[in-house]
């Protein structure tokens, strides 16, 4: 049955590509925006605009989240303010009987590993140490749970790395370092492992959430994982570039401080639970697949050109 579904989060890459998703099964969709090109881009796609910002008018966008069948929360804010945002979300929601669907991420348990192979893998319900700069999600996490003890059917997707078209992601950001380093970089041994899931795959598993999810209930999705050497070795081959180790120091110039953080650590998933419980099964299982696309080439481009 269609629903009226309010995205906040919908001008973002993940968050827009579930609300395409939705609107094209069907669903009346409308979106948080906080500009007009933003609205314009939206309304485009037959979603509605809905103007307003989650930090600096909380109060208008819960007014427009009680009116929805469905509140999505897609948002990328900054993650001490999260909690705060999450619980005035949960609270006018509460005794509703509507859904919420959280969006997180694996980065809440993720591994500092410095480039190292972790053999830890987490399913939905496994206990860990949470990453301390992810303590607030962990907690927003836990609000949105609990949620579904106070008449809200309230869920949590926990994806690993997302990628697919446009991404910005680990291979992107690989092709990118050749430009600074002529080299596709890795950190330490490379081996550091991250799992991952297409954004069309992640899509796909919002739709049937709202379908059949369970008040409370914690949803993983993963359709693989690669060390982050294996990707330097598959844009070294594209490129015709050697691959090189970095040391963290020098990750942080390549990649930047968060970047570095990222991709010298490990984050891997199992989501077993998710798909018996769900039947969500991925179609899109090889990150590699993207190698050799001419945006991600581009990247390079800059450093190959000043060598010759």
């Amino acid at each position: 049955m269609p629903q009226k579904i309010f995205v906040i989060g919908a001008t973002g890459y993940v968050g827009n590509g579930i609300a395409l998703s939705l609107q094209s099964k069907g669903h009346g969709v409308s979106g948080l925006v906080r500009s007009e090109r933003s609205a314009s881009q939206l309304q485009q796609a037959g979603i509605r605009p809905v103007p307003g910002d989650v930090l600096e008018d909380l109060p208008s966008v819960l007014e427009c989240a009680v009116v929805a069948d469905t509140v999505i929360y897609a948002a990328q804010i900054p993650l001490d303010r999260e909690p705060d945002v999450i619980r005035s979300l949960c609270d006018r929601l509460a005794g509703s009987g509507k859904t919420l669907i959280f969006l997180s991420g694996s980065g809440v348990l993720m591994q500092r590993t410095t480039g190292a192979w972790s053999s830890d893998s987490f399913a939905e319900e496994d206990m860990f140490v949470p990453e301390p700069l992810a303590l607030p999600r962990v907690e927003a996490e836990g609000l949105v749970r609990a949620a579904a003890h106070h008449g809200v059917r309230s869920m949590v997707v926990r994806p690993p790395v997302i990628w697919g078209p446009g991404d910005n992601g680990p291979v992107a950001s690989t092709y990118r370092s050749i430009a600074t380093t002529g080299a596709a970089c890795y950190i330490g041994t490379g081996l550091a492992t991250y799992a991952n899931v297409h954004s069309a795959d992640l899509a796909e598993l919002f739709s049937v959430a709202l379908e059949r999810g369970k008040a409370g209930a914690l949803y993983h999705a993963v359709g693989g994982e690669i060390p982050f050497r294996w990707i330097a070795e598959a844009v070294a081959r594209d490129m015709n570039v050697p691959s090189r180790s970095l040391t963290m120091d020098e990750a942080t110039e390549v990649f930047g401080p968060f970047g570095a953080l990222m991709q010298s650590a490990s984050s891997r998933l199992r989501d077993a639970n998710t798909r018996q419980e769900l039947g969500w099964t991925p179609t899109h299982l090889d990150m590699l697949s993207m190698i050799g696309e001419p945006r991600l080439r581009a990247l390079a481009q800059p450093s190959i050109t000043k060598e010759k």
